[in-house]
C-alpha cells in the first residue's frame, strides 16, 4: 500500500504520459458536443457553469433569457451547453447556451421532418423573397408564396405569433431549412372541407353569403366552404353579368345542384328555387300564335326575343324581313326593341321556340300580285344588268327580272343586253310571280306583239330583205313588218356561183331578194337562200325558153328570160 501511495505522489514519466493521453482523449470526446453543466453562480450578467474536468465556463445571461421555456437559471441548476473548447487562453471552457439550443432544435426538427409533422415557429423578420421563421432555436426560410393560400398584402398581423409550419426541406450541413405555412393551411382546410362536404346533400337548400363575383358566376360561402353559383343558374331569364343580380356580401338562398366527391366542388343554383317558366310553354305559345316580345341579344345568325322573363325564342336572320336580304341582324333590329313576332315552331322539351318577324307583316309579293296580276304592264327602272338578264325596280322593296330571252323579239344574248343601261326606264309585262321563291318574271318584248305570230311564209316564196350584219360565215338580214324578223344566210347560200359566195360582197343596209327554204313557226326560224332563188330562176328560164339540147347557150336563155321579165 505504501508503495502504491508513493507511486501516486511521485508519478513516473510513463504515468504522466498516460494521464496526459487520458486528458486529451476526454477532451476530444466532449468538444463540439452538447453536454450537461451545473450552474455555479451568476456574476455580472454572466452565468458561470461547471462542465466537469475541473473546468468552468462563462455564458452571457441573455442566451438563457431567449429560452422562455426555462427562464433565468439559478445556482445548482443543471443546464445543457455546447462545448466549443475545453480551455481557452485564460484557462476557461468556451461554452454556449445558444448553440446548445440550436443543436437541440435541429435534432427535434429532424425527427419532425422524418415523421412529416408540423412544427411551431414564429415569423421574426423579412428577407429577400420571403421571411425568417424562428423554430425554437433554429432559423428557417419561409418563401413569400408559402405564407398563405391566397396572396397576403400585409403580414404584420402574422409576425411574432407562434403558429404551425410544415418543413419542406432540411440540410443540416448547410444549416438550411425551408418551411411552409400554406401547406398547413391547405391540409387543415382540406380536412375541414371534407367534413363540411360530408354534411351536404344534393338538392338541399341553404343560405350563404356572396363572397366573390366573376364574369362567369359568383362564389357563395356556405359556412366554411365555397360553392359556385354559375351565371346560367341565377335566373331563368338571360343574365349578361352576375353583377346584374348579386352584390358581394348579399345573403342568398341557394340549392345544392351537384357535389363532386373527387374534387369536392359544389355547384349551386338560384333559379331552381323558382317555378320553371318553360312548363306548359307549348300551350302558352302555340305555333302560329302572334305575340309581342323584347330583343335581348343579337348574333350573326339572328336575334333572341324574350316573350316573358325566362322564355326566349330565336328569330333567324332569314325570318326577319321579306326583302332585306344578306344583312346583319343588327342592321334590322336593335337590343331592347319591342317587336311583334309569330311562333313558327315550339319544342318545350328542348326549350326552343322559333319565331318570325316577317310573318306578322304583309307579304310584298302577295300585295304585288293583287295589284299587278299576271299579264299586266308595269314600268320600272333598270337597277342592274347581268349576263343572264336585267333587274327592274318595281317599288322600293321589290325587283323583277327580265331574262335574256324576254328582252327583244329581234335580238338575242349580248346584242339584246347592249340596248339597255342602268337607269333606263322600261315597260314590261308581268309573266309570272312565285310567292314562295319570291321571284317576279318580266318580259319587255311581250309588251309588243310577236311579229312571228302573224307571219305566214311558204317554201319557195321570194322575200326582199335588208342586210343588218356581215360576218365571216354569212350575212344577217331583217324582214317583215318593221324588219322585226331576222334570218342568217350562210355563205354557201349567197350565190350559185362559188366565186360569188363571199359575205364581203354585201354591206349593211343593202336590200336584196332571197327565197324561203324553210319555215318553222314553233322555233321561230325562217331559212333564206339567194342561191336557191338563182337556181329556181335558172330552172324556170330553161323551161320557158329552151333546153340545153336546143343549141342555145345558158346565157342566151337567161338573157331572153330576163328580157321577158323586163
Amino acid at each position: 500500500m505504501a508503495s502504491q501511495a508513493q507511486a501516486t505522489l511521485n508519478p513516473t514519466r510513463d504515468d504522466f504520459a498516460s494521464l496526459l493521453d487520458e486528458s486529451f482523449t476526454s477532451r476530444g470526446m466532449v468538444e463540439g458536443r452538447v453536454i450537461p453543466a451545473t450552474v455555479v453562480a451568476i456574476e455580472h450578467d454572466f452565468v458561470v457553469v461547471d462542465i466537469g474536468l475541473k473546468t468552468e465556463g462563462r455564458i452571457p445571461l441573455r442566451e438563457f433569457l431567449l429560452d422562455e421555456a426555462h427562464g433565468q437559471p439559478k445556482a445548482g441548476d443543471i443546464v445543457e451547453v455546447y462545448l466549443d473548447r475545453i480551455e481557452n487562453a485564460l484557462g476557461d471552457a468556451v461554452v454556449s447556451r445558444e448553440k446548445a439550443r440550436r443543436e437541440e432544435a435541429w435534432t427535434r426538427l429532424e425527427k419532425s421532418f422524418a415523421a412529416q409533422e408540423a412544427v411551431n415557429g414564429a415569423l421574426v423578420g423579412r428577407v429577400k423573397g420571403g421571411f425568417t421563421v424562428d423554430l425554437g432555436g433554429a432559423n428557417a426560410f419561409l418563401p413569400g408564396s408559402q405564407v398563405d393560400i391566397r396572396p397576403v398584402r400585409d403580414v404584420g398581423p402574422l409576425m411574432n405569433i407562434v403558429q404551425p409550419f410544415a418543413i419542406l426541406k432540411m440540410d443540416r450541413q448547410r444549416g438550411n431549412i425551408v418551411v411552409s405555412r400554406r401547406a398547413v393551411l391547405e391540409e387543415s382546410r382540406a380536412s375541414e372541407r371534407a367534413e363540411i362536404v360530408g354534411q351536404l346533400r344534393e338538392g338541399e337548400v341553404r343560405e350563404g353569403v356572396v363572397k366573390n363575383i366573376t364574369d362567369y358566376g359568383a362564389f357563395v360561402d356556405l359556412g366554411g366552404i365555397d360553392g359556385l353559383l354559375h351565371v346560367t343558374d341565377m335566373s331563368w331569364k338571360r343574365v349578361n353579368h352576375p353583377s346584374q343580380v348579386l352584390n358581394v356580401g348579399d345573403t342568398v338562398k341557394v340549392q345544392i345542384v351537384k357535389i363532386n366527391p373527387d374534387t369536392q366542388r359544389i355547384s349551386l343554383g338560384m333559379k331552381q328555387l323558382m317555378s320553371d317558366p318553360w312548363d306548359g310553354v307549348d300551350a302558352k305559345y302555340p305555333a302560329g300564335g302572334k305575340f309581342t316580345g323584347r330583343v335581348t341579344n343579337i348574333t350573326d345568325y339572328g336575334a333572341f326575343v324574350e316573350l316573358e322573363p325566362g322564355v326566349e325564342g330565336l328569330v333567324h336572320v332569314s325570318e326577319m324581313s321579306w326583302t332585306k336580304k344578306n344583312l346583319h341582324p343588327s342592321k334590322i333590329l336593335s337590343t331592347s326593341q319591342e317587336v311583334d313576332v309569330q311562333v313558327l315552331d315550339v319544342d318545350g322539351e328542348k326549350r326552343r321556340i322559333s319565331l318570325g318577324i316577317k310573318q306578322v307583316q304583309a307579304n310584298p309579293w302577295d300585295a304585288f300580285v293583287a295589284e299587278h296580276p299576271i299579264g299586266s304592264i308595269i314600268e320600272g327602272e333598270v337597277k342592274n344588268i347581268t349576263e343572264f338578264g336585267l333587274f327592274v325596280g318595281l317599288n322600293p322593296e321589290l325587283d323583277g327580272m327580265v331574262h335574256l330571252s324576254d328582252i327583244a323579239w329581234d335580238a338575242q344574248g349580248e346584242e339584246a343586253l347592249a340596248r339597255y343601261n342602268k337607269g333606263d326606264v322600261v315597260k314590261a309585262k308581268v309573266l309570272d310571280v312565285d310567292v314562295e321563291k319570291e321571284r317576279i318574271s318580266l318580259g319587255i318584248k311581250q309588251v309588243a306583239s310577236d311579229p312571228m305570230a302573224d307571219a305566214d311564209y311558204r317554201r319557195g316564196q321570194i322575200l326582199t330583205v335588208e342586210v343588218v350584219d356581215v360576218a365571216t360565215g354569212g350575212i344577217e338580214v331583217a324582214f317583215g313588218e318593221g324588219n322585226a324578223l331576222r334570218s342568217f344566210i350562210r355563205k354557201s347560200d349567197l350565190s350559185r356561183d362559188r366565186q360569188e359566195q363571199r359575205a364581203d360582197r354585201f354591206s349593211v343596209g343593202d336590200r336584196l331578194d332571197a327565197m324561203v327554204t324553210g319555215f318553222d313557226k314553233s322555233s321561230r326560224k325562217v331559212s333564206l337562200s339567194i342561191k336557191a332563188m338563182e337556181l329556181a330562176d335558172e330552172k324556170e328560164a330553161i323551161a320557158q325558153f329552151g333546153s340545153s339540147d336546143s343549141g342555145a347557150s345558158l346565157g342566151d336563155i337567161l338573157g331572153a328570160a330576163l328580157k321577158n321579165k323586163q
